[in-house]
């Protein structure tokens, strides 16, 4: 669709020229003149986002948020939901960050929460207090002021800390497989004076690390001011951003090994070899932190640029496993325990430029709100926790299944039920009532991956879950631990299970119940009596039947099949 706007090149066609328009970030083709392309064409319109807005949720008509009496109209207009028909606001077709994980195509990030000694100040709930000194008609006047971090870069400017920031990235961030220089990376920056900061800083830095090697090349900043920033971003993808090769001339990687951007890098932008990225900025909406964080998951095989295939055959790590996050502004925390998701959107300002204002969250204040102030001592990192997400993914990225909690626990029937431990009727009812209706699209499995867990969900397990009845899903391992333990009490008389209840013997016996109980293929072997090719088997080989006691090697596949369900492993 995006093409078709350019010089109103979509008025060379007839309405019915297309059955199928396709439009890529759709939440933004729905507005402004992209608006005018999308209602001209008649065909069916597949809309595609990574960050549908849903400006309808939770919003009351009869109670409008602002005195603008078009609020509705354009909330109608820009609701990308509605726009494509899918009013109970639910997609069509959903395949979530998770999914993508799950499925081996993703990676979830390692997230670096560092916090330097302003930074904490900052994201207090008093604030960072520093007194302020102010010109007046009368004379200087003191006062004062409380600066949190939506004013950092805005109100409140550190140099300390801006470089602090920039020494924890080089320090701590991952290192390119191929040639051990510093991976690619994206920061995202305040405002582009800021973006200018950062992208200096980085240049020392580097200047002082890496001598005569990148001449100020290091980073670049990438924002729209700058000319041909957006060629630039096709360079770094292309990895000629300033030259390549610039330590091996057979690896073909981007001299430039960092871009400092605003807001041009953070949505649409496919990089597969970024290896970090860095918020040095508050960030206050979901949707552009799920865009943000979503620039590091695509995978990669980095021997794609090596051109020596007797290189290739020595590189040991080629793949992308991994990918830091590094969260200055304890972002994750906020999107995790203090982000409100039932709260009413604000409507964008027409016109309104995330370059030109600032990047995220909230603007800067108006005149006499709050003075500017200069922080200038040293700062330190106060705290730094590395921690990588599993498949459970962010809260930002399991809200289908608490949309489905909330609808479950509105509903009195199934209330009722499940108070009245109906756990059959409950089940049925949900099924029959919720499960792949056209309002939502509940499904069992959408629900397992969304809640990212490991192994099957059974739908009893989810309503006790929603109830309050367990505070959470066990793992798939965790419940392989205590089916285990259920087995050692059942055995404690067993006879034989003293003599062999070593630790080294006890470890070898549980293993051999959880391969057992989780691998299909190994089953068949121990079954069918194969067990030669136990000598050729990766996950569990002869060595690990040998050390399973020969009394254990029968009792412990009966014990699974006669009380372990193993359909909840699968």
């Amino acid at each position: 669709m995006q093409s078709l706007l350019f010089s109103a090149k979509y008025k060379q066609f007839s309405p019915t020229d297309f059955d199928l328009v396709i439009s890529d970030e759709a939440h933004r083709s729905i507005g402004g003149n992209a608006r005018a392309v999308f209602e001209y064409f008649v065909g069916y319109k597949l809309g595609l986002t990574a960050t549908p807005k849903n400006y309808l949720k939770k919003f009351d008509s009869a109670k409008p948020s602002t005195r603008d009496p078009r609020e509705s109209e354009r909330r109608l207009l820009l609701d990308t939901y509605r726009t494509f028909g899918c009013e109970s606001g639910e997609p069509t077709y959903r395949y979530s960050l998770l999914d993508g994980v799950k499925d081996g195509f993703l990676i979830n990030p390692l997230v670096v929460d560092a916090r330097t000694t302003v930074t904490t100040q900052l994201l207090s709930d008093q604030g960072y207090a520093a007194v302020v000194i102010a010109d007046t008609a009368g004379g200087e006047q003191t006062s004062e002021q409380f600066f949190k971090q939506k004013n950092f870069e805005k109100q409140f400017f550190s140099e300390p800390t801006n470089r602090l920031f920039c020494e924890t990235l080089l320090k701590h961030g991952l290192r390119d497989p191929i040639s051990a220089e510093f991976g690619k990376t994206i920061v995202f920056a305040v405002s582009q004076a800021h973006a200018s900061k950062i992208t200096q800083i980085l240049n020392e830095l580097a200047d002082t690390l890496y001598p005569g090697r990148y001449q100020s090349d290091f980073a670049v900043q990438v924002t729209s001011l700058i000319p041909d920033a957006q060629q630039f971003t096709i360079n770094f993808t292309n990895n000629n951003l300033l030259g390549s090769a610039n330590v091996l001339p057979a690896y073909k990687t981007s001299k430039a090994r960092i871009c400092v951007t605003v807001g041009m890098m953070t949505t649409g932008y496919d990089c597969p070899d970024l290896l970090n990225l860095a918020l040095m900025r508050p960030v206050f909406s979901p949707s552009d932190f799920v865009q943000i964080k979503g620039r590091g998951t695509r995978k990669h095989d980095f021997r794609e640029q090596l051109q020596d295939d007797a290189l290739k055959a020595q590189v040991t790590a080629p793949l992308k496993t991994a990918y830091k996050l590094f969260d200055f502004f304890a972002t994750c925390e906020y999107f995790e325990d203090k982000f409100n998701y039932d709260e009413v959107l604000k409507l964008p300002r027409p016109g309104a430029g995330k370059e030109q204002g600032g990047g995220d969250g909230p603007g800067p204040l108006p005149p006499g709100g709050v003075n500017s102030y200069e922080h200038t001592a040293p700062d330190n990192i106060a705290t730094q926790v590395e921690q990588q997400v599993g498949f459970q993914g962010m809260k930002v990225d399991r809200m289908f299944f608490e949309k489905f909690e909330d609808k479950v626990k509105a509903d009195p029937i199934i209330a009722q039920q499940v108070s009245d431990a109906q756990w059959d009727q409950a089940i049925n009812y949900i099924t029959t009532e919720l499960f792949d209706k056209p309002a939502e699209y509940f499904t069992l499995d959408k629900l397992r991956r969304a809640a990212g867990v490991d192994r099957r969900l059974g739908l009893k397990e989810v309503l006790q879950k929603t109830f309050g009845f367990i505070t959470g899903f066990k793992s798939k391992d965790e419940l392989l631990e205590d089916e285990f333990d259920k087995f050692l009490l059942d055995q404690q008389n067993a006879t034989g299970f003293s003599a062999d209840s070593t630790a080294t013997a006890v470890q070898a016996m549980k293993y051999y119940l959880k391969a057992y109980a989780t691998d299909h293929r190994q089953r068949d072997i121990i079954e069918t009596q194969r067990l030669t090719d136990l000598n050729v088997y990766p996950a569990f080989g002869m060595s690990d039947f040998k050390a399973v006691p020969p009394v254990w090697r029968t009792r412990i596949p009966e014990y699974v099949k006669d009380y372990v369900p193993l359909n909840q492993f699968m």
